[in-house]
């Protein structure tokens, strides 16, 4: 069905693979429209609870396919808008989908990739792996929210030393520094995040959904209107009412 990406589903969990693994699954005009098909999909299926993505070979992925759009860079920016637009609107479905979406960082992730690493709800990372930003080696301007998200996951200084460096970081630093969740030997990385979707499959979908609602409302306001906001908002909430049902006659015997 999809040419750069593979797709499956299983037990409440979508898990998504990048497969361009020959040029390190960078991103590419195709797989971007791919990406945004198969997560719009998924964002209606009411059985997936969980959104996993991953690479394929020895990346998550290297970033956008210089090679592919190369005649669209002018002047350190992409004049392919269509390319840059399609990369904001993955990462908005990310954000506002309501299964919980992680980011399972085997290998090399670098630049747009690292962009979209960010939008992730949660992020588990191999020992192993190379996280960076480089942009300022390449004369890219970034779009993708580089300068506005990594500095609420790793601080200002170290944001700002990460994209002016260009140097990597390895998912031990990365989970060090807030970058990821945590940060696993290579071989125990998919037995590790399997393990995370099953702590939230067990949970409300959606109360876990309104909650990411609420967070990312929170992440872009001020804490006063995030406080309202929170409050104020009606949520209907019915797939644990047998739950809350049979803990209340427990309680009372």
């Amino acid at each position: 069905m999809y040419q750069e990406i593979l797709f499956s589903t299983a037990n409440g969990v979508a898990k998504i693979t990048l497969n361009r693994p020959t040029v390190l699954n960078s991103l590419s005009p195709i797989m971007l429209k791919e990406l945004i098909d198969v997560t719009n999909k998924i964002a209606k299926d009411d059985s997936v609870k969980v959104v996993i993505v991953t690479g394929a070979g020895r990346a998550w992925s290297a970033g956008v396919d210089l090679k592919a759009i190369n005649e669209n860079i002018q002047g350190g920016q992409f004049s392919n808008f269509d390319f840059m637009e399609k990369g904001a609107e993955f990462i908005e479905i990310l954000q506002k989908m309501p299964q919980v979406t992680i980011a399972m960082v085997n290998g090399h992730c670098y630049t747009g990739a690292t962009e979209f690493l960010l939008a992730f709800d949660l992020a588990y990372a191999a020992d192993e792996a190379q996280i960076g930003d480089t942009h300022s080696k390449w004369g890219i301007a970034p779009k993708w929210g580089m300068t506005q998200r990594l500095p609420l996951k790793v601080g200002l200084m170290k944001a700002m030393e990460m994209s002016f460096t260009t140097q990597p970081v390895s998912g031990k630093e990365a989970e060090r520094i807030g970058l990821v969740n945590k940060s696993v030997p290579l071989d125990k990385l998919e037995e590790t995040v399997n393990q995370v979707a099953e702590k939230i499959i067990g949970n409300s979908a959606q109360t876990i959904a309104a909650m990411k609602a609420f967070y990312y409302y929170g992440a872009s306001h001020t804490l006063q209107q995030g406080l309202d906001h929170e409050f104020k908002t009606e949520v209907s909430i019915t797939d644990r009412e047998e739950f809350l049902r049979k803990f209340a006659e427990n309680k009372s015997k």
